[in-house]
């Protein structure tokens, strides 16, 4: 929404933690704004001969913890500070983990479900020429978001590939198996959501087999914490919704029967085995567990108040705008902040990296553990961090962030 600017938002957020920790100016100073932005034209030859121009957009927030990493939205409402925030949220991302790598985000300004294969694939393969001499497997490392997909990272490598003379599959990750890509990333985003919820369950003594579940948003992340919340964690999901609106059915919906419908009319409305609801109307229910999936500011001042939900998973980037974030910590919500609920995604984004490096590839129970060690480990550290200082989840996961970050840039001598 205009109203709330995500790259303010992400600005607040760093400035709470900032005045907390006692981060010195400079510091502070550096850290609130990208070290480098491009803002680039691309021309597709579209498939009736004429030539359309888009807007993309690279946003390099931060590398002084290593080569940045971070997605590509292919979406007909992307702002420039949208990528932004997006940038800034993956470099706390990758520091909270402990991942070597800084933090980046792109896009492009257009609806991707308006273009033929051949004009994707076009768009995919322009927006690699325009930045490809500032991407690399050492520089800046795409991986899939909103609207991209493994075919689309299947394009981008291949031009990158074919632009410096060398088969480069490190240069994205998120790629079909077939071209070097790793088993467990498709649903890792989901996967590690569903392990941060396990963790907070059992902090606050949830018990999770029957546990009610909303999700709001059913693109991919959406659509895989439905199955991995029934399948891993017994829960039972009563609602979910996409951008046209929502479905409800209190005995439970079906993931596979929901995820057919959505496949074959493009939404979950109209699905017989629930009644329709609104995306409102989803995010007010009386459930144990609300995973806001979808895009930034879903849950303001406006609505936050009306969170019935003990446990809020953010599994999308931002959902949740800081006066929001203060209402639902008065109701006793307990918060799992994006970048650590949602860090599955670039946890197996970076094993991807390091088996193209070597060569080497992984099971599906080697991805698998290691996610886990990687998403309980931050889990803990920051929960005993917010008991410790009597702070808030997501600020307790900035001070773990910042700090990283702070220290490598300090070590660089770059303040």
């Amino acid at each position: 929404m205009v109203e709330f600017n995500p790259f303010d938002i992400a600005q607040r957020q760093l400035a709470q933690a900032a005045r907390v920790m006692g981060l010195d100016r400079a510091v502070h100073e550096l850290l609130r704004w990208p070290q480098r932005e491009f803002h680039v034209r691309i021309p597709v030859r579209m498939d009736d001969g004429s030539t359309q121009v888009f807007e993309g957009f690279r946003v390099q927030y931060n590398d002084a913890r290593g080569p940045t990493m971070g997605g590509v939205r292919f979406h007909p409402d992307e702002t420039f500070d949208t990528i932004r925030a997006l940038a800034a949220w993956m470099t706390w991302r990758c520091a909270a983990v402990d991942l070597p790598l800084g933090g980046a985000h792109g896009g492009v300004v257009c609806n991707p479900k308006t273009l033929s294969p051949g004009e994707l694939q076009r768009l995919s393969r322009g927006y690699v020429r325009a930045l490809g001499h500032v991407l690399g497997p050492q520089v800046d490392i795409p991986m899939p978001d909103v609207y991209t997909n493994p075919q689309v990272m299947a394009w981008m490598m291949d031009e990158y590939s074919s632009m410096v003379g060398r088969p480069s599959p490190g240069v994205v990750t998120g790629k079909p198996l077939a071209l070097g890509g790793s088993v467990g990333r498709e649903d890792a985003t989901a996967r590690g959501g569903m392990i941060c919820i396990r963790e907070a369950a059992r902090q606050i003594g949830l018990p999770l087999q029957d546990a009610t579940v909303a999700i709001q948003g059913y693109g991919n992340v959406g659509a895989f914490a439905h199955r991995l919340a029934t399948q891993l964690l017994g829960c039972r999901v009563v609602a979910v919704s996409d951008s046209q609106g929502g479905i409800y059915d209190p005995q439970g919906l079906d993931s596979e029967a929901v995820l057919a419908h959505k496949r074959s009319t493009g939404s979950v409305t109209g699905f017989s085995g629930g009644q329709s609801i609104s995306n409102a109307e989803l995010l007010a229910l009386d459930v144990d567990i609300l995973i806001p999936a979808a895009l930034e500011a879903t849950l303001r001042t406006d609505n936050a108040a009306q969170v019935k939900a003990r446990i809020l998973a953010e599994l999308a980037d931002g959902p949740t705008t800081p006066e929001a974030d203060q209402i639902l910590i008065q109701k006793g919500v307990f918060i799992i902040p994006d970048f650590i609920c949602n860090a599955g995604g670039v946890i197996v984004s970076y094993l991807e990296q390091v088996q193209n490096t070597y060569g080497f590839y992984w099971d599906a129970e080697q991805i698998g553990r290691q996610l886990d060690e990687k998403i309980t480990a931050v889990f803990q550290d920051v929960y005993k961090a917010a008991q410790s200082y009597r702070i808030a989840p997501r600020v307790a996961a900035y001070l773990i962030a910042v700090a990283r970050v702070a220290e490598a840039c300090q070590l660089r001598g770059w303040v």
